[in-house]
């Protein structure tokens, strides 16, 4: 991994209702405390008559975090937003979670090793032992937690325990071929991402793209999104699609698939940590 020292800076993200006045506060905030602004991007959804922003500035003179929060609450109050304000230069702890399917572990393990991703990764999850070796071999802890239906519960009891114990802000699943209950759902709600191939809700269970390729279909693609207890069907963060015709084989086209959901999940995953992603309902807006 890279280890340059990062610039100080710290990204400031918003939503509620859009009214007059927004930007100018923040401005105004900003400048207050001295900052300069670096990146600024904002969105009014007239569907929804929600406003949203995302702000990366640094401070001319050392300036705390906490004393951010604290300055910037009585600005937010009166518009009624949520808010939160990150330290740019503080990675995003993140759980990796997997099943049999390596291809996104892989590029996500090298994205990591290379510095592309701005991410801490303290534990890798798999309800099988198959990438045991790959894991540590990248210097990370693989904790083998089987599952059965008769385990479910205790088997996400560790897996709670795990992402406190291991304080991590993010759980990605990179092909953990294994519904998450309701209640853990809930429980990581705006903090896990899920990959799938977008053919959903068509093609649905084993050998999707097998079914794909009887159908004649001319386009695959792969979707990341937040995952919600309403299986696949969580806030989308990222999409991508790539063409295929008459004569690809379905492993052809299994092939294809694996490298659009690696690049479409570490583009989710890269984002999120960004603090670039903030829900709109069952949308999102993503400040790319």
């Amino acid at each position: 991994m890279s280890t340059a020292a990062p610039s100080p800076h710290f990204v400031l993200t918003l939503s509620g209702p859009d009214r007059i006045g927004i930007v100018a506060a923040v401005s105004a905030f900003l400048l207050a405390h001295r900052c300069n602004i670096l990146d600024s991007a904002q969105f009014g959804d007239a569907a929804t008559n929600r406003f949203f922003m995302r702000v990366d500035f640094v401070p001319e003179a050392p300036l705390a975090l906490a004393e951010l929060k604290r300055d910037f609450a009585p600005v937010a109050q009166p518009f009624g937003l949520e808010w939160s304000v990150h330290d740019g230069p503080v990675k995003t702890r993140t759980l990796i979670m997997v099943s049999r399917f390596g291809h996104c572990l892989n590029d996500l393990l090298y994205r990591y090793q290379i510095g592309a991703l701005p991410i801490v990764i303290p534990a890798i999850v798999s309800n099988h032992p198959d990438f045991r070796t790959l894991v540590e071999a990248n210097g990370i802890p693989f904790h083998h937690l089987p599952v059965t239906p008769d385990s479910k519960a205790a088997q996400e009891r560790q897996l709670l325990d795990l992402i406190a114990t291991e304080k991590c802000e993010l759980v990605v699943l990179a092909r953990y071929m294994q519904v998450l209950s309701q209640d853990l759902c809930r429980q990581l709600a705006g903090k896990a991402i899920n990959i799938h191939h977008s053919f959903l809700p068509s093609f649905k269970g084993a050998r999707p793209y097998h079914q794909a390729h009887d159908r004649g279909v001319k386009l695959i693609g792969a979707t990341a999104h937040y995952v919600t207890d309403q299986l696949d069907e969580g806030p989308i963060i990222e999409q991508d699609v790539a063409r295929v015709d008459h004569a690809m084989t379905p492993d052809a086209m299994v092939a294809i698939g694996r490298d659009v959901e690696a690049v479409v999940l570490a583009r989710a995953v890269r984002w999120h940590s960004e603090h670039r992603v903030l829900l709109n309902g069952t949308r999102t807006v993503v400040f790319r």
